[in-house]
């Protein structure tokens, strides 16, 4: 069984990738990949992983070139794993995936439990990674040692709310590019997903593939399309899911993040629309009224939706005002309102335990001194993103996209995302403020690529969402599948959180990436049951 802090951290979403448009690729796509092509096929030696959470599978380290501009050049490894078909007699080949983000390691989503239990597992050989700069695979590094990332991570408060907090973020975010540049000096101008997907090359030849057979979801779904359109007739099948929007992310990434936000306060008002009707007995913060249902004779029932907004809204006021004190005496805990935010978003990616848990999170905090300092402390460790991860998903991003270089402007631009998007807006803004100060190498990034999308592989590429993502909107994800031109995207069209799942799903998956068996058009799925149901 994966972790749910696992889950969530490896699903978190790219989102909040820029506000202005991306630099054009200097680099025409027939060059990226001729400087692919010059590289050498590797040859990994597997042996079993000598971590104990790993032991099932098979390890490689797999060097790639640092610079696919200089294929002779410094080199760095790929941190691989593989879980072999487990009928070896019917095995198709490697199906890869790799992990969200960007940060998510592979290697760690593995480490939970088999990939792909079921036929897919029968069939494949199974192969993840750590993407370069994450993880195992020569991660990203931005302080002396990881208690100095916690402590800076710590009182990195996203999103401010008054003129010192953003004063305060703009030093920490300089302080960061900073320290990135130091610990991590050279590997930060080759960061791109242009980079990643040439490393995914080199690990199809590497494995003996002569196409590639991949699923991703979130961020490894814009991995995904960036490999299809690099490297067309190369592709088998790409099954990808929580669809990133290529066009907005790389060239118009200010839409990009107000579509993302708006996308999260859609999933928001749900969450408090399914916590009243789920009622006191399976949503915490439904709480109760004896108004006026015991004047009727009858049992205290759920406050109604709006009056759970209103609640939402007050308390949300009160954190942004001062932290919120839960519990009395030694073991009381003050919340601030960036780290109720935080949660919130990142809770919201997990309909089974996050919604439950944020419901808890928010019970708690209403009651103040009376509620309990234990519950909170566990609810937002649950949602914590490690330092590690966010060294690496703050490079990786700013790799992928050009920032405004005018940090003190960036209230302005959180101001304007609150008008459309009141608590989300300025949140996932504000996760990339540390590229405004970002050390981007003198000539840009000129391995970037910003489309064409349009895919002309075999097998159309196969695109899931559900119809309430909080990270990537399914707006994004009809907006991906007409820049791919014959993409089949399928909705879960009562699909809650950042992954769709489900029998419906299960099964096209399988059929898509076993038998090549494409949706017909408009096919959609249901899944059957929504939040807090029991």
């Amino acid at each position: 069984m994966k972790s749910f802090a696992g889950a969530i951290l490896t699903a978190l979403c790219l989102v909040a990738t820029g506000c202005v448009a991306a630099d054009g690729s200097r680099i025409p796509a027939a060059d990226l990949v001729a400087q692919a092509d010059a590289v050498p096929t590797p040859q990994p030696s597997w042996a079993p992983c000598a971590e104990e959470e790993l032991r099932r599978y098979d390890c490689a380290r797999v060097p790639v070139p640092l610079d696919y501009a200089r294929p002779d050049g410094p080199t760095l490894e790929l941190a691989v794993v593989r879980q072999p078909a487990g009928d070896p007699g019917r095995r198709l080949g490697t199906l890869f995936t790799a992990a969200g983000g960007p940060g998510g390691s592979g290697i760690d989503w593995a480490a939970g439990g088999e990939m792909f239990p079921g036929e897919l597992s029968r069939r494949f050989d199974v192969v993840t990674f750590d993407q370069r700069g994450v993880g195992r695979s020569a991660p990203v590094r931005c302080f002396a040692g990881s208690a100095a990332a916690a402590d800076f991570w710590r009182g990195m408060t996203v999103p401010p709310v008054d003129d010192a907090q953003h004063q305060a973020v703009e030093d920490r975010s300089r302080a960061l590019a900073a320290g990135c540049a130091e610990h991590s000096g050279a590997l930060l101008a080759h960061l791109t997903t242009v980079d990643a997907a040439r490393d995914l090359d080199l690990l199809r030849r590497a494995v003996g593939a002569e196409q590639l057979t991949f699923e991703g979801g979130s961020y490894a779904s814009y991995l995904g399309i960036v490999y299809g359109s690099l490297f067309p007739e190369r592709v088998r099948a790409l099954a990808l899911s929580s669809i990133v929007d290529p066009t907005a992310y790389t060239t118009d990434t200010r839409a990009h993040i107000d579509t993302t936000a708006l996308g999260t306060e859609e999933v928001r008002a749900e969450f408090l629309r399914l916590c009243a009707a789920a009622g006191p007995q399976r949503c915490a913060f439904a709480g109760t009224s004896a108004e006026p249902c015991a004047a009727a004779g009858s049992a205290p029932c759920a406050f109604p939706a709006d009056s759970l907004v209103a609640r939402e809204n007050a308390l949300l006021a009160r954190a942004a005002v001062a932290p919120i004190r839960v519990g009395d005496g030694p073991d009381a805990v003050s919340v601030t309102y960036s780290e109720v935010v935080q949660a919130y978003a990142t809770l919201l990616y997990d309909p089974d335990r996050g919604w439950p848990a944020l419901a808890a999170l928010l019970a708690e905090l209403e009651r103040g001194q009376a509620g309990s300092p234990g519950v909170v402390r566990e609810v937002l460790a649950a949602a914590e993103m490690s330092p590690e991860f966010l060294d690496s998903f703050v490079a990786m991003s700013c790799a992928d996209n050009s920032f405004p270089r005018e940090p003190h402007r960036w209230p302005e631009y959180a101001r304007e995302s609150a008008t459309r998007a009141p608590v989300f807006g300025p949140f996932w803004l504000y996760l990339r403020q540390p590229c405004a100060a970002w050390p981007a190498p003198t000539d840009g990034y000129p391995q970037r690529y910003t489309g064409p999308w349009t895919q002309h592989s075999t097998t159309p590429a196969l695109l899931l969402n559900n119809r309430f993502d909080p990270a990537t909107p399914v707006e994004s994800a009809h907006r991906a599948a007409a820049a791919m031109g014959t993409a089949r995207l399928v909705v879960v069209t009562d699909g809650y959180g950042h992954q769709p799942t489900g029998d419906c799903v299960t099964t096209l998956r399988e059929r898509y990436l076993i038998d090549l068996e494409v949706p017909a058009p408009d096919t959609s799925c249901v899944l059957g049951q929504t939040p807090f149901d029991e």
